[in-house]
């Protein structure tokens, strides 16, 4: 969310609490008038409810402010718990004021007759409460849910329940007016009875609120949550598997913390990418800060090259040249092995021994491993000793046509390195009428002879021409 959208949305949000404060004054003011003219329990019921609904609305404006704060060096992952406290808080108020109301609609009920004044009057103020209630749950409720938040979606809920409960005083307010009027006191028990359902009401709601605070305190990740984003992660290119997700809800912003398989033999770059495309399906699901942590792992159906590479890559090797074959009913794997070029044969040995070990142990004890040691070649010559070295070669091939009588002169001689191997290529002109097959065995004994003369060659690479076109 944009810095301009999320100071739009904190500002509404402070608005509405502010509003829901302003509405518990006025309704606490009604119900504690009420309270006084007329003795009723129900009504000091509700009005005790609302004094303690009005702190709620307090703290939760003051833990919205806090909440919105962004993380600082001594709250890294924000200040969204302070919904979720605040939350909690509420929900013991509310749990006190119901135990207080059961006794003292007890001690009505059993031992004492209060006298009471209902009046029609009051009846009517407490319709005109409930409607106040009615419409701050639902400003509340639109808030919390277009900006989700604990702290406004508990007030919301305290709302739309003062409804039924004062609902349930004027039901309790009525019967004790009607006992006066119809000459039926009885009708009177209706107001510690109807205190009772209030106390009910607070009870069932205070028990919900409790265990959804409790859970977000304790970090209890929200039901379907976590499996959704496995789904999602498994689905994700590059992924093998989801090895594990972590959810936590802090206020409105969720943290991921999810830890993926890739192919072990893929690129740094590759498990990267792997990785940016897990935290854009997440944040499809739900805006969350995410962390992947990535394992490499081995496929179920890697093939054998792929674990060699692995198995060298682990170790620092460089490999090439991979081969393999059946050879009397046992594997037999052939492969080139770079070494330092200031290695001594004992130390290169060592590390192909190792080599080997590690692959027989990956594929089959009885496999035959022959691994060819070259230097790495880590040195790059430069551009003088390129230039000097293909002079060299081209004179060297212009000796060779007093043994192959086939060959007329050799020319465009270029040298270069490649992933610290040196390559060569040039043009050799011959007779044009040459079969093609005499023509392949003339280059073949030339490549051979310049990298016997000049070993620190890898590859030759002769183009023939006939000479006429050279």
């Amino acid at each position: 969310m944009a810095p301009g959208a999320l100071e739009h949305a904190a500002r509404e949000k402070r608005l509405a609490a502010l509003g829901s404060v302003g509405s518990a004054v006025v309704l606490v003011s009604l119900k504690v008038f009420l309270a006084v003219i007329t003795g009723s329990l129900g009504i000091l019921s509700e009005a005790l409810h609302s004094s303690l609904d009005l702190v709620a609305a307090v703290i939760t404006y003051l833990s919205i402010r806090v909440a919105d704060k962004p993380a600082d060096a001594d709250h890294l992952y924000g200040h969204g718990k302070v919904e979720s406290f605040s939350a909690f808080v509420e929900t013991g108020l509310l749990l006190l004021t119901a135990l207080y109301i059961i006794w003292e609609a007890f001690q009505r009920l059993l031992f004492q007759t209060a006298p009471m004044h209902p009046s029609l009057a009051a009846i009517v103020i407490l319709a005109l409460t409930m409607g106040i209630d009615f419409v701050r749950s639902r400003a509340l409720s639109r808030v919390a849910k277009k900006y989700p938040s604990e702290a406004l979606e508990a007030d919301a809920l305290h709302f739309s329940t003062d409804v039924w409960s004062t609902f349930v005083v004027v039901l309790g307010i009525t019967g004790a007016w009607l006992g006066i009027k119809l000459g039926m006191p009885w009708l009177g028990k209706l107001d510690p009875v109807a205190a009772l359902g209030v106390a009910g009401v607070i009870i069932w709601i205070g028990s919900r609120l409790g265990k959804r605070t409790v859970d977000a305190l304790l970090d209890v990740a929200p039901l379907g949550l976590r499996e959704r984003i496995a789904r999602t992660v498994d689905e994700t290119e590059g992924v093998l598997q989801t090895e594990r997700v972590r959810v936590r809800r802090a206020g409105q912003r969720y943290f991921v913390d999810v830890t993926i398989s890739v192919p072990r033999t893929a690129s740094l770059e590759q498990a990267h990418a792997a990785s940016d495309a897990v935290e854009r399906n997440i944040d499809r699901i739900v805006p969350a800060d995410v962390v992947v942590h990535v394992e490499p792992r081995a496929r179920t159906d890697e093939h054998l090259f792929e674990t060699i590479r692995a198995i060298a890559q682990r170790r620092g090797l460089a490999v090439h040249e991979l081969s393999a074959h059946q050879l009397d009913g046992r594997l037999f794997v052939e492969l080139h092995l770079e070494v330092d070029e200031e290695s001594s044969l004992r130390q290169a040995h060592l590390r192909a021994t190792e080599l080997e070990e590690d692959i027989r142990a990956a594929t089959s004890p009885r496999a035959l491993v022959n691994i060819h040691i070259e230097p790495l070649g880590a040195r790059i010559p430069g551009a003088e000793e390129m230039k000097e070295l293909a002079v060299a070669v081209e004179d060297f091939l212009n000796l060779l046509p007093s043994e192959y009588k086939e060959l007329v002169d050799c020319h465009e001689v270029l040298v270069r390195s490649v992933e610290h191997k040196i390559l060569v290529s040039c043009h050799c002109a011959m007779d044009g009428n040459l079969p093609i097959t005499a023509v392949h065995d003339i280059t073949a004994a030339l490549e051979l002879r310049v990298k016997a003369h000049f070993p620190q060659i890898f590859r030759l690479t002769i183009h023939p021409e006939p000479v006429e076109e050279s």
